[in-house]
């Protein structure tokens, strides 16, 4: 008996189509990967990040409708950038800023503030302008980690701050509703801020990686960015966090 072809797979449109994605930190990492992954599935992105050079290849690239060089964590700066954002816009992720490592008692207030500043006020800041820019039924998506749930000496502000995303997530959910709020939270992920990170110790974190995780490989941008785009296509979810580590968090 001669099997029947399988008949081909249906024709869909790409899941983003027509849509507007704004990256703040997009020059590289996760938020080049996300606004690649949105492009191909067919968004107009919209890039921002703190090196200019940067964040013109990373415009080329995903052919960018605009690009704006600037601090995020600068409110007066962060504030005029969205007002002249055109409108409207269906999803905002928020990558910049970078995790601040050493003993609390080490730090200084400036630096303490500083370190809070990257990890929680960013994304409030970002929320209050979303309110008012993102369309009904888009997104907010945050970026976390899940490193510092294990609290150990040296972590800094870290810990506390990923213990405190998700509760901010779920409580902006509930505020800028029926806009959807997110947050990944990812684990070692193989970007250029884990190489400037480890330095000399990069490939022997991806060896043990390799060894240990469950998914036998290292994660890498590409996969942040499919989780990504799949949370902003999903209307159904808002107020969550989503892990994406490879198995790390089972095997310590």
């Amino acid at each position: 008996m001669t099997a029947k072809p399988s008949a081909a797979p249906e024709p869909r449109d790409p899941a983003l189509l027509g849509q507007t994605l704004v990256v703040i930190g997009g020059s590289a990492g996760i938020g080049l990967a996300t606004a690649r992954y949105a492009r191909a599935e067919g968004a107009t992105v919209i890039l921002t990040g703190r090196d200019p050079e940067r964040l013109r290849t990373a415009a080329t690239e995903v052919e960018a409708l605009s690009t704006a060089a600037f601090d995020a964590n600068d409110p007066a700066q962060l504030q005029r950038f969205f007002q002249e954002l055109p409108r409207p816009i269906d999803h905002v992720m928020v990558t910049a800023g970078h995790p601040s490592y050493g003993r609390l008692l080490d730090m200084d207030s400036d630096q303490a503030r500083r370190a809070i500043s990257e990890h929680m006020v960013l994304a409030l800041e970002v929320a209050r302008h979303a309110a008012g820019t993102v369309r009904p039924g888009g997104t907010l998506l945050l970026l976390g980690g899940t490193g510092a749930r294990r609290i150990r000496a040296g972590l800094g502000i870290a810990p506390a701050a990923t213990a405190a995303l998700p509760a901010l997530t779920a409580s902006l959910a509930l505020e800028l509703a029926p806009v959807r709020v997110n947050l990944i939270a990812a684990g070692f992920v193989d970007t250029p801020l884990s190489a400037r990170l480890l330095g000399d110790g990069l490939d022997a974190r991806r060896e043990e990686l390799r060894a240990t995780l469950p998914i036998g490989r290292v994660v890498v941008p590409a996969d942040v960015a499919a989780l990504a785009v799949h949370i902003m296509t999903n209307t159904a979810l808002t107020g969550a966090t989503y892990d994406i580590d490879g198995g790390q968090q089972l095997v310590g």
